[in-house]
């Protein structure tokens, strides 16, 4: 409530005096309302960072697309299989979807959730079909001793089981992103920019009502008749729907203010400390990335470019970004799908199809070239074939 200022605490046995106004003084209004901020839940994510704020959209779209892209190798031993029906399995998982899809979509999920399900499905026909489950329709389940055992998946009011153990290493597997605070499920990197991406939406809101506003402040219509009257209830509602449908939105911008009886138009400019709301949403275009590992300078974002040119900056996308997570997706996938075809299989990426590391390939090529104390078949083992 308004205070008056001086304004001193009340003893608790001291009895409250009767409000009165007063003809002179001055009141402070003090605005104490904390910072609302939304949820973490992944259907919150998804809708107000990828659905809705483009920084976002596009620094997962980004990663995915640059992961999900990466074709995939399978080494028994030292020897490399040119087809396999594990590699069928990887480029078709299912009917309908290519890997490059699949994958995309998985990386999806485990950046916007730190978390990612894949459900293989054993059809009558004896083939394998790999499926991706929403991770908000997900729980895991654990044993007595706090051990995950299974996949609860709940659609509407079906809720499956799907073991995460078994003779040949389980039907489902769990992706997740490091969490320090949870023992079963992972950390969204877009969690770690949550404040950012409120600052960015809030701001984005801020200039759209700015802008169906007349795209200018709002300001004050001063009463001061010479009679020393008020508006009637009439008066003020009448004008009150002039303004909103005269004089609001972008078809109202500019137009002038017809003003009678007495009425005078105070304007309420935007001070420089209001003014930085601007370079709150491009410290939170910047905040976002580096949340989700990208160089800001890759998506167009002015400010911090701590790269010479683009060309390294994506480099160090892939060095740092794509790649470990490529690793880690194909170590997990290698040790869940080997065990069912038997042998010695391990998967890996290949680095000899990712544009973003040319430069880095042509260098190497052309080192191993100019060592002339190397023969052409220990020349060919340095560069991996």
């Amino acid at each position: 409530m308004p205070l008056s200022w001086p304004w001193r605490p009340r003893a608790a046995n001291t009895p409250a005096r009767p409000e009165t106004k007063s003809a002179t003084g001055f009141v402070a209004l003090h605005m104490e309302r904390s910072a609302s901020w939304i949820g973490r839940d992944y259907p919150t994510l998804a809708r107000e960072g990828f659905m809705r704020n483009p920084v976002v959209h596009r620094a997962v779209r980004m990663i995915a697309e640059a992961a999900g892209a990466v074709p995939w190798l399978l080494y028994e031993g030292a020897a490399e299989h040119e087809r396999h029906p594990l590699l069928d399995l990887l480029a078709s998982p299912r009917r309908g979807a290519s890997g490059s899809d699949f994958f995309e979509m998985l990386y999806g999920h485990l950046l916007l959730s730190g978390n990612a399900y894949v459900e293989r499905v054993e059809t009558g026909s004896g083939a394998r079909e790999l499926h991706l489950l929403r991770p908000e329709r997900v729980t895991v389940e654990t044993d007595r001793d706090g051990w995950p055992y299974a996949l609860a998946y709940r659609c509407g009011a079906v809720k499956r089981i799907v073991p995460l153990d078994g003779p040949a290493g389980g039907q489902a597997l769990h992706l997740s992103l490091f969490h320090p605070l949870d023992d079963h499920y992972g950390f969204a990197p877009l969690e770690a920019a949550l404040m950012a991406l409120d600052i960015h939406n809030a701001a984005g809101a801020w200039n759209k009502a700015l802008l169906d506003n007349s795209a200018r402040p709002s300001g004050a219509l001063v009463y001061a008749p010479k009679d020393g009257g008020n508006l009637t209830e009439e008066q003020f509602a009448r004008l009150k729907t002039e303004l909103e449908d005269g004089y609001t939105g972008a078809a109202g911008a500019g137009r002038p203010l017809l003003l009678e009886g007495g009425l005078d138009w105070k304007a309420m400019g935007l001070s420089p400390r209001d003014m930085d709301f601007i370079e709150a949403k491009n410290a939170a275009s910047r905040d976002i990335p580096l949340a989700f590992g990208i160089p800001p300078m890759l998506l167009g974002i002015p400010g911090d470019n701590t790269y010479a040119n683009y060309a390294e900056a994506n480099r160090a996308f892939y060095r740092l970004t794509v790649l470990p997570l490529i690793a880690r997706t194909a170590k997990a996938f290698g040790n869940w799908l080997a065990p069912l075809y038997g042998g010695d299989l391990r998967l890996e990426h290949d680095l000899d199809r990712i544009d973003g590391l040319s430069m880095e390939r042509d260098a190497l090529w052309q080192r191993i070239s100019s060592a002339s104390f190397l023969t052409d078949e220990e020349k060919r083992q340095a560069v991996g074939y």
